[in-house]
């Protein structure tokens, strides 16, 4: 798996295909907030000079509230697919990883392209001592499967004695509470993990995530980045909004998410996986329904390694819920 992936997100390509313009269609491709707070005022400065030090330590310090990591700071990066690509360097050399999935295709992609080899598990139980890494998406990106803290825990103590690193991308963890890993990663020598701000506070746009890790791990990353990694807009963006109105932020989200989820209940459609920003369902032939959806401009996810499958993001509002639940009776119809 080389080849470039499609994601969510390709509102563009679709219009191209389907015709319309960008504000008469509904984009539930992706897993992000769709009712994100808003933007707080950024400062002259964050755009007029290189982002210093200060609102570096700042912001990170903000990040290492809210996820619960104590008195560590996780590392700030421009985004977390700029840590994927760096994986390949944080490998033990010449020794496979394993990728538990079907899950987010990029670590698949990155690790092949770098000549290492990769094994596809699909459960937790087939690592082999002579993995050197192994990756877990928790909760997993398309399914929703989720680990227990605790599993996680012994797999990065296992990793470790066996010389290897357990990768933890908690890029949709904000939804599950009490069972991220993140504040032990600053101790454990076999454990990293990812997490995403643009998902949860729905600016993806402003490419920015967090990494926890060793102290050795986060220079590397930090080095391999170089400076000035993540622009001062974003990180002042980031450190008021983390220090912001959290609950009213998952309050909204949990509306919405239970607003898909009586649309499909209510379009007779079968529910078998999520998080808190998406759902998964299963038909027949997933493809034919997002082209039959992008018809009247609705914009969802299928995917060729799992052909029924079909993921559907939150909607804005309930004027959007309705239009989903109409277009979907018209498309079983």
């Amino acid at each position: 798996m080389t080849a470039p992936i499609q994601h969510g997100g390709g509102l563009s390509r679709a219009i191209g295909r389907y015709g319309g313009v960008a504000l008469d269609w509904l984009d539930l491709s992706t897993g992000i907030n769709p009712c994100p707070p808003p933007l707080p005022d950024i400062p002259a400065s964050a755009w007029h000079r290189l982002p210093d030090a200060d609102l570096v330590h700042r912001t990170e310090m903000a990040a290492g509230v809210f996820y619960g990591t104590g008195k560590h700071r996780p590392l700030a990066v421009p985004g977390t697919q700029s840590v994927i690509q760096q994986l390949p360097a944080l490998a033990a050399p010449g020794r496979p990883a394993a990728i538990l999935g079907p899950t987010y295709g990029e670590y698949h992609r990155v690790l092949s392209l770098s000549g290492l080899p990769v094994d596809l598990i699909s459960d937790i139980s087939e690592l082999r001592p002579d993995h050197g890494l192994a990756i877990v998406v928790n909760p997993n990106n398309p399914t929703g499967r989720l680990l227990p803290r605790d599993a996680l825990l012994d797999i990065a103590d296992r990793m470790a004695e066996q010389g290897g690193r357990l990768i933890v991308d908690e890029a949709f963890g904000d939804g599950v509470s009490g069972n991220s890993v993140a504040a032990e990663a600053f101790a454990h020598p076999g454990l990293i993990v990812f997490r995403s701000f643009g998902k949860v506070f729905g600016h993806a746009g402003i490419r920015l995530g967090f990494v926890m890790a060793v102290p050795a791990v986060l220079e590397a990353l930090a080095a391999a980045l170089g400076p000035w990694a993540v622009s001062g807009p974003a990180l002042s963006v980031a450190e008021q909004l983390l220090q912001g109105d959290i609950e009213s932020l998952r309050s909204r989200i949990a509306e919405r998410k239970a607003g898909l989820d009586e649309v499909l209940s209510q379009a007779g459609l079968r529910t078998i996986g999520g998080t808190h920003l998406f759902s998964l369902i299963e038909v027949t032939d997933g493809a034919a329904l997002q082209h039959a959806l992008c018809e009247q401009h609705i914009l969802t996810r299928s995917f060729d390694y799992a052909p029924g499958w079909v993921r559907i993001g939150l909607t804005p509002d309930p004027a959007s819920d309705l239009r989903l639940l109409d277009v979907l009776g018209k498309v079983a119809a």
